[in-house]
């Protein structure tokens, strides 16, 4: 066993406290990683705070881990001691289903072992995130991150990057194609960046004027203020696809009359309740969908990861050391952060 510090909280309501517990001996296939980076999802705060039904305490999480290479087993190939690795959402599936062997593995119907608050085969118990020293994972669950990035900016990337890129990848994102973003957050601004590296003209969608800046800055062509009737009525008809990252409950119907023929909803914010019902009208008379979209496989996060190191993508992120994770989690519910908070794990002493 590896002694490791970490920061959990003890149940739903009682601030983050500094624990040890116990990482697994890096077996044949693992990779072990000194955590340098633990981007902060939204994710962690329901999950911490129970507000997702299943939480088992105590909970560490963090799904944003980036650092380096301490430790490999004998037979791991493509990583080696000392080169940079990140761990996103998932630390195992069961190989076998057909999720699994099409590069799916979010959609294992084993079902995938998340990162943190799942199963943990190897120890018992429930796995731990990346609010801590270190992780040993699989081989192939360990994922290669440039030495051209800022590792900071980088470590959202393992859920924010690759939830927004997946869908937009899938739908086919690209030149001559319009795409809407729903929200200017965590999944909002690397939606915009992605978007318009990949060459698609990008529109955002906001009920906050005051985002028009710096959605241009972030590669939107256009910015519209989704309460406002007579901008939403200019840009109906227009739009290939939507990604809508809001995770509170809102009209949809509003959303779909931007969309062409064919054109697709996606939804890969996770509001507490459910949207307003979609007139099936809206859908019918212009061969509209509305989708969902779940983080990405580990292949395509890979291929994300690499997209991005070849455009010089990072999440904005506001560095803070572990101490500060109440406080962060706290602004987060406030939006009051540009775009991503990013723990500096050296600060876990």
């Amino acid at each position: 066993m590896i002694k490791t510090l970490g920061y959990a909280v003890p149940d739903a309501k009682s601030p983050f406290r500094r624990i040890e517990i116990d990482r697994r001996d890096p077996g044949p296939r693992d990779v072990q990683i000194e955590i340098e980076w633990c981007g902060v999802c939204h994710s962690d705060l329901h999950t911490a705070r129970s507000e997702w039904p299943g939480t088992v305490y105590p909970c560490i999480p963090g799904h944003e881990i980036l650092g380096r290479v301490s430790a490999v087993g004998s037979e791991v190939k493509g990583f080696r001691v000392g080169e940079r690795a990140a761990v996103g959402c998932m630390v195992d599936s069961c190989r076998t289903c057909p999720g699994c062997k099409a590069g799916l593995e979010q959609y294992c119907d084993g079902p995938a072992v998340f990162t943190y608050n799942g199963p943990d085969k190897h120890l018992g118990g429930t796995t731990y995130g990346g609010y801590t020293a270190r992780i040993v994972v699989d081989q192939d669950f360990a994922l290669h991150v440039s030495e051209k990035l800022d590792p900071a900016g980088a470590a959202p990337l393992l859920c924010a990057g690759i939830t927004t890129y997946s869908p937009l990848r899938h739908w086919g994102a690209g030149p001559g194609k319009t795409v809407g973003v729903v929200g200017l957050g965590g999944l909002g601004h690397m939606a915009v960046k992605l978007a318009h590296a990949m060459g698609a003209r990008v529109v955002l969608l906001t009920t906050s004027p005051g985002k028009a800046e710096d959605a241009k800055r972030l590669g939107a062509s256009d910015v519209v203020v989704s309460r406002d009737a007579a901008q939403m009525k200019k840009h109906a008809g227009s739009l290939d696809l939507i990604v809508d990252t809001v995770a509170a409950s809102h009209d949809l119907d509003a959303l779909l009359a931007l969309l062409k023929v064919d054109g697709t909803l996606c939804l890969v914010g996770a509001p507490e309740k459910p949207h307003p019902a979609v007139s099936p009208l809206n859908l019918i008379f212009r061969r509209r969908a509305v989708a969902g979209s779940l983080i990405g496989g580990i292949r395509e996060t890979q291929e994300m990861l690499d997209f991005c190191a070849k455009h010089g993508i990072v999440a904005d992120v506001e560095k803070i050391p572990i101490q500060k994770i109440d406080e962060a989690y706290e602004r987060m519910l406030k939006s009051d952060v540009k775009y991503r908070f990013s723990i500096d794990m050296s600060s876990l002493k």
